[in-house]
């Protein structure tokens, strides 16, 4: 999750408990924005939030199939986009390495609550 002021993520995995699924929070992450990065749009921040998630839970995520919750429908063409803007092709180029494994998936904004409360 993105805002204003900060970044945020939660990381949850998916076991099989008593014969039925069950989801737990394995890690919470969040930090402030820098100053520079206060200066960017709001698509800009989710991909900002997306990249830095992705750089810090790197080992956690390696290898493994995931799926990437957001509520930024921007960030579900972000591997595809085409664009001039040189901070979203850095972008593109630094998860190329999870396209196989990450499925960005979009959850509205209200039903996405787990990790918002930590961007703020």
């Amino acid at each position: 999750a993105a805002c204003s002021q900060g970044l945020g993520a939660a990381l949850h995995q998916r076991q099989i408990v008593d014969g039925g699924p069950r989801e737990g929070v394995t890690f919470y992450i969040s930090r402030q924005l820098k100053d520079s990065e206060a200066r960017y749009g709001a698509t800009q921040t989710e991909c900002l939030c997306l990249v830095w998630d992705l750089e810090d839970l790197h080992y956690y995520l390696e290898g493994a199939v995931f799926e990437f919750y957001t509520d930024c429908i921007a960030l579900k063409s972000l591997l595809n986009m085409k664009t001039t803007n040189r901070h979203m092709l850095r972008w593109q180029i630094a998860i190329q390495e999870y396209r196989g494994n990450m499925n960005i998936i979009y959850k509205e904004g209200k039903s996405h609550t787990n990790a918002d409360g930590l961007s703020r």
